[in-house]
């Protein structure tokens, strides 16, 4: 199930845009804290360079968007939820409920000023979940 709402979170009033994935909420996380892996589900993310490979509270870096390098510092990354600021800008926070039976959901919450931003974290969330069935397929 896909959906979008506006939502209360420990940031605010956000549009949360999510999706029920049939993975474990332990491997939608660890894809989400990679930075290695952000390339592979993000539409606008094209490059990172990351103190940390695995985000923490405080990791920093830059991503690659299209045509420009910005910098990133990540806010809070506590019990799966993450946020960061981009160009010193909050961004999207980053979330995972477990839902049990080897099933989550995979939620973004974006600042309202940046409702325009709604079809790009849809196809995130698409290009997460393809990435994360692949990878379970060929772990088989």
């Amino acid at each position: 199930m896909t959906r979008v709402r506006t939502t209360r979170t420990p940031d605010g009033r956000r549009l949360e845009v999510s999706h029920v994935m049939s993975i474990p909420a332990g491997v939608a996380w660890d894809a989400l804290i990679d930075t290695t892996t952000w390339p592979d589900w993000s539409p606008t993310i094209h490059g990172v360079e990351s103190t940390d490979r695995r985000i923490r509270t405080g990791t920093t870096g830059r991503v690659r968007l299209p045509g420009v390098w910005v910098p990133f510092e990540i806010t809070s990354c506590t019990e799966r939820r993450w946020t960061w600021r981009v160009t010193g800008i909050p961004a999207a926070g980053h979330r995972v409920d477990d839902l049990g039976d080897g099933r989550c959901r995979v939620a973004f919450e974006l600042p309202l000023h940046q409702a325009g931003y709604t079809p790009v974290s849809l196809r995130a969330l698409e290009n997460l979940e393809t990435l994360l069935e692949d990878d379970a397929v060929a772990v088989q």
